[in-house]
Order: C-alpha cells, then structure tokens, then sequence
C-alpha cells in the first residue's frame, strides 16, 4: 500500500445520503455558536463518515463523528459537506463516536454509560474499553458493575458530579441504612458537604421509594387510602425529621454563640483591633454586630 493510500480521502457528499446512527440530543448554546462559526468562517474540520451500501446505484454514508457540524449545514441550508471517507467496521464506528463524545462532555449523562455498556455486551474487557476511550481501568469497572447492578439513578449522580464513584460503590454494595453511613463516612473524609451531601440524601431516598431506575414515575390518578399503621408510619417519619432539624438548629445555635463570644472577647484587645483596621477588615455584617453587641450589654 503506498503512502497516498494510507491518508484518508476526503470528499463532498450530499447530506441526504448521509445517516446518522446513534443521534445525539445537542446544547442549544454549542449549537448556535457551530452555526454561526461555520456561517463566518466555514467548515474548520471536515465530518468523518464510513460507507454502507448502495442505494439506487449511489453510495451512502454513515456518520462517525461531526453530528454537530452535520446538523449545522442542514441549518443552514447546504446541500453537500466535505467529510473524511473511513472504512470501519460497526464495532469501530461506536467507538469512535464515544471517544468523541468524552472529549466534548456535552453528552447528557447515561449516554457515555450506555455507550460503555455497549461495548460491554459486544465482548470488550473493562481493560480494552479503558483503553480505547481514554478513562481509567478502575473508573470502567465501577462503571461497568454499577450498570450490570441497573443502578442507573446512582450512574447519574456519578456522571452529574452529585456523588462521587467510590462512594456510589458503598451504597450499591448495601441497604438504606448503610447507605446513610456510607454518606456519613463521606462526609468525615471531606467527599460531600454542604448542597452535595442533601443532594446525595436525596438520591438514596429516591432510590429507596422509587428504585435502582431512572425514569419519571408516572402520575396515578387514583389515590389509594393510607392504613393506620401507614399513617402512624408516615408520622413516625415526620416526627424524625423534624426532630433532626432542631438538633441542626440547636447546634448552629451553639456554634454562633461561640463565635459571638470570641468575637466580643477579641474585640476588647486594643491591638487586635488595631490590626483589623489595618487589614482593612474593621466591618463586619449588622446581624453579627448585633449580637455582639446584645452579649456585651447583657
């Protein structure tokens, strides 16, 4: 073969002999700037496309990578676009596609973890898929188990940056309870505070009431009638809550107390505030002065 042979061709196709296999649902955003970028500039990259078959004596073509682009020419009312003819088997073909897709990070959050399940079913070792779309072994493999478990609500919560892998690991691994030590133990290690650990709560009950899916529970039109040991259930649950959030309050009480003590007790040290004057830090907000004010006169 010589070298001319080796690169690959590249071509103008009519968009209607072009299909796309695994479509992609686009951000409206990105999609407006490739527009407008091509419509300046015009094309910087050609679309990569592999040959099918015939039809009608023409060939046609379907998409590897360049969704975008491909959809931006339609847009904008082209008839043809220059693409890179490659000749790929369909295995090939997914996982050029899915390689990528991970490089964009625009995919919407089952999508890399179907496209990892695919590869998957069709005889790839969690090694090999780690390979060829750049991610590390141990990151697959977690992938891999959660998917085969159908843990799909934890996958999203994964990829969404709600809950990190590790830890989704030790929730799949146990029941509800230990699943809220799971979180406990991620919150002593600094892997979830603040709005990401009520977050990551929130993905365990919902795991818990709706199951492993993620998909929209369909609205029932009939309400059935709670029993009594429903009712006393769902009580005991609220009584729980309520009580957990008193223990929040009395504890951010006391830590703000702490706080409104040191400050008053620092704030009679002429040098201290000598050095806050300094540092430009002489201000503090009105609720806080407040109260140390009503401690001092107290």
């Amino acid at each position: 073969m010589t070298k001319n042979q080796d690169l690959p061709s590249v071509k103008m196709i009519p968009l209607d002999r072009i299909s796309v296999i695994n479509p992609r649902e686009r951000n409206k955003k990105t999609f407006r700037q490739i527009v407008d970028s091509i419509s300046k500039v015009g094309l910087k990259r050609p679309i990569t496309v592999s040959k099918s078959k015939q039809t009608n004596g023409a060939a046609t073509y379907e998409l590897v990578c360049g969704q975008g682009r491909l959809e931006a020419f339609f847009y904008l009312g082209q008839q043809e676009i220059p693409a890179i003819v490659i000749e790929v088997k369909e295995e090939e073909r997914l996982i050029m596609s899915l390689v990528e897709n991970q490089a964009r990070r625009r995919h919407r959050p089952l999508e890399l973890l179907q496209d990892i399940g695919e590869l998957k079913k069709r005889g790839y070792s969690d090694t090999d898929i780690a390979k060829k779309i750049g991610l590390s072994y141990k990151y697959v493999h977690s992938i891999v188990h959660l998917l085969e478990d159908g843990e799909e609500r934890l996958l999203v919560a994964v990829e969404t940056g709600q809950i990190p892998l590790n830890v989704a690991m030790d929730i799949a691994e146990t029941d509800f309870d230990g699943a809220q030590e799971a979180l406990a133990e991620a919150y002593k290690k600094g892997l979830l505070r603040g709005k990401k650990l009520l977050t990551a709560k929130r993905v365990i009950e919902q795991r818990q009431r709706r199951g492993k899916a993620h998909r929209p529970v369909p609205c029932q039109n009939t309400r059935s009638r709670m029993s009594s040991t429903d009712l006393v259930r769902a009580y005991q649950h609220e009584a729980d809550r309520q009580y957990l959030m008193i223990k929040k309050a009395e504890i951010t009480q006391n830590r703000l107390l702490f706080i409104v003590e040191g400050m008053r007790v620092l704030l009679k040290d002429e040098n201290f505030v000598t050095l806050l004057r300094a540092e430009n830090l002489s201000t503090m907000p009105r609720p806080l002065a407040d109260l140390i004010q009503a401690r001092g006169e107290g």
